[in-house]
């Protein structure tokens, strides 16, 4: 971590690895790599297609393929997840200072994290010494990308300024409107949604059953505090997450259940 910090403060660059799951040439992750590759080193690995929704999975069942479409850009056929795991665990001979996923197109609020490859992707460089960020814009077709990059951007220099805990993934969810439009960040925690909507059921050509997966459930937890409620208020949203998924409150508890029931 100091090492990456003298080298910012005396004006050098620092090595970012760029990441996402809408695929390496989605509009959102292009034109953060642009905004990034001005100040710092950047190199983009993200898949070679849109890999929405695939969490934290890796590829276990046959090689992955990481092929150079351009200066700095790697094309990866795999997961979000694979496409950090293997860059910082052996395609390149330094690792990267800190990962940032996205420029998502659509929110990761809530219960979405749990399924997006967005967040999946910055959670697997949360090594790095820095926070690893997962951005996302409020629209699945944005119009101000440049407006949410210029954010992002933004959150990294005050990162390489002043450092956070380098076991925290930082969560952003920006606006689909101009910057000027957009109210102050506001820290939040995750809100919730309710069920999911059911699997819709169709025919194959051949007559055979096939579902689609249904829309995520409405919003329930929205209330003041959470990403919902500060979205809806057009201000963006930064969320600290942790990979500990210990219910740790209910430690005590558990342990009380289990001796009861071993007395019986």
């Amino acid at each position: 971590m100091q090492y990456s910090t003298m080298l910012f403060q005396n004006g050098k660059k620092v090595r970012i690895l760029l990441s996402n799951d809408d695929g390496y040439q989605a509009p959102g992750i292009r034109v953060l790599f642009e905004r990034l590759v001005v100040k710092h080193h950047v190199t983009m690995v993200a898949p070679e297609r849109d890999r929405s929704g695939a969490s934290n999975s890796l590829t276990l069942d046959r090689p992955l393929m990481a092929v150079q479409t351009e200066p700095g850009i790697y094309r990866v056929s795999g997961t979000p997840t694979d496409c950090v795991h293997l860059a910082i665990t052996g395609l390149f001979e330094q690792e990267p200072d800190m990962v940032i996923s996205g420029i998502n197109a659509g929110p990761n609020l809530g219960d979405d994290v749990l399924y997006s490859g967005t967040v999946a992707a910055a959670m697997e460089g949360r090594f790095l010494g820095y926070p690893a960020i997962a951005a996302s814009s409020g629209s699945f077709a944005p119009d101000h990308l440049d407006s949410a990059a210029e954010l992002v951007v933004d959150m990294i220099d005050r990162l390489l300024r002043e450092p956070l805990p380098g076991n925290m993934i930082l969560n952003i969810n920006i606006p689909d409107l101009p910057r000027e439009r957009m109210g102050d960040f506001a820290v939040t925690r995750l809100g919730s949604r309710h069920k999911a909507e059911p699997a819709i059921k169709a025919q194959n050509p051949r007559g055979e059953s096939i579902y689609w997966v249904g829309s995520p459930g409405p919003e329930q937890d929205a209330g003041e505090g959470t990403d919902f409620y500060a979205m809806q208020n057009n201000c963006p949203t930064i969320t600290p997450l942790h990979a500990d998924l210990t219910h740790h409150r209910s430690m005590d508890r558990l342990w009380a259940w289990m001796q009861n029931r071993g007395s019986r």
